[in-house]
């Protein structure tokens, strides 16, 4: 993995990280130390969901698009079936407050994808890989 690759993961972690402690905040003041801690979980599942799925992205993106591409929607799809699996077993849990849950999720993930957003349209890369020229291609 490239130093440049973690940049996307700091520039949307901290923006979330600043939504996920208003969430916590909120959440207490909502529904109380229950609401806090539904709050305080669901920052921990975003970031860890999203940070492990964009470092997975990177680290595959050393080997080609189609690698990338591959790694995109398999960590989607475990995320997803991650994240049923995780409702599935809070059915029913009284320890935390599940909509303060749900809602935090719902203000993080998008919190990350629009810093996501904003730091790669910052960057300047290219979405598409350059055609090779004849020049450039090796025998």
């Amino acid at each position: 993995m490239q130093s440049s690759d973690g940049h996307p993961v700091r520039g949307a972690a901290i923006p979330t990280s600043l939504v996920g402690l208003v969430a916590v905040v909120i959440g207490l003041l909502i529904a109380g130390p229950k609401g806090g801690l539904a709050a305080a979980l669901a920052a921990v599942v975003v970031i860890a969901f999203f940070s492990v799925s964009a470092l997975a992205v990177a680290w595959a993106a050393k080997f080609s698009s189609q690698t990338m591409m591959l790694a995109a929607l398999a960590s989607y799809a475990v995320k997803i079936l991650a994240v049923m699996v995780l409702v599935t077993a809070m059915d029913g849990v009284s320890l935390w407050n599940t909509k303060v849950f749900g809602w935090s999720v719902v203000a993080m993930a998008l919190t990350w994808i629009a810093a996501e957003f904003r730091v790669a349209l910052q960057s300047g890369r290219p979405y598409i890989d350059e055609p090779e020229t004849a020049a450039d291609r090796s025998p």
